[in-house]
């Protein structure tokens, strides 16, 4: 328990990254999710296509490959950019800046699919509801597709984002000091390998549990009113 006292500091430190990181990485893969839909439901083939081969190669390659190629790959095209430019010299790839893009990118191929399920589900008479009583197209997103688009999209939302906060441990992999690498490093330290990793699984067993409420909670508030079928 002394060694625990000691080195928890560092290990709230860690904490405090993994919870910045799965944060910013579900922006980005809610941002690039809502593209990746956008561009399924549109008209344009060319779209559809680069949106599939999107979703398809990144949900068929394992989290860790991707995370390892966006962050020493695109660390070796950036510096070959420089060298052929000479707009910069040698840069080396923030690990924290690097596990929000190779998280962002991977749940943005998950987010895709859940946000264009979620538009596909709203039912097509009140668009056109909308359209018939002269709703602008600002207006009838905002009153009409968003909030159906929440009610449909929380369920798997909150499947991507609970399976996200888990896969920010393997941002340990690049020595980014999150929960994972410092629980890690501080048993490794003391010798107390199976104390400290017993530490990190409660935090990430708390984060699901405060997560799993509140979107609980969303979702109880999206689908207020709404009759449920037997």
């Amino acid at each position: 328990m002394e060694n625990v006292m000691a080195y928890s500091p560092f290990l709230i430190r860690g904490v405090g990254v993994t919870v910045a990181l799965s944060l910013c990485s579900i922006l980005l893969a809610v941002a690039l999710g809502l593209l990746g839909a956008a561009a399924k439901l549109s008209g344009s083939g060319w779209a559809r296509r680069i949106a599939g081969l999107y979703t398809t190669i990144v949900r068929g390659v394992p989290d860790l490959v991707v995370m390892l190629l966006l962050y020493f790959g695109g660390q070796v095209l950036l510096n070959q950019i420089g060298a052929m430019t000479g707009w910069w010299k040698y840069i080396e790839l923030n690990q924290f800046i690097a596990g929000v893009i190779a998280i962002g990118f991977i749940f943005g191929a998950y987010m895709s699919e859940t946000f264009r399920g979620a538009y596909m589900s709203i039912p097509k008479g009140m668009i056109e509801a909308g359209i018939s009583v002269g709703m602008t197209r600002t207006t009838l997103f905002w009153r009409v597709i968003w909030p159906q688009l929440v009610r449909y999209a929380l369920p798997g939302f909150t499947n991507n984002w609970l399976t996200l906060m888990k896969t920010t441990a393997l941002v340990s992999v690049i020595g980014l000091e999150d929960i994972v690498y410092n629980g890690f490093a501080a048993g490794r330290a003391t010798r107390e390998p199976f104390t400290f990793m017993l530490i990190a699984l409660l935090v990430y067993l708390i984060l699901t549990i405060l997560s799993d409420t509140g979107l609980r909670a969303l979702e109880r508030r999206y689908t207020r009113g709404v009759v449920r079928g037997v």
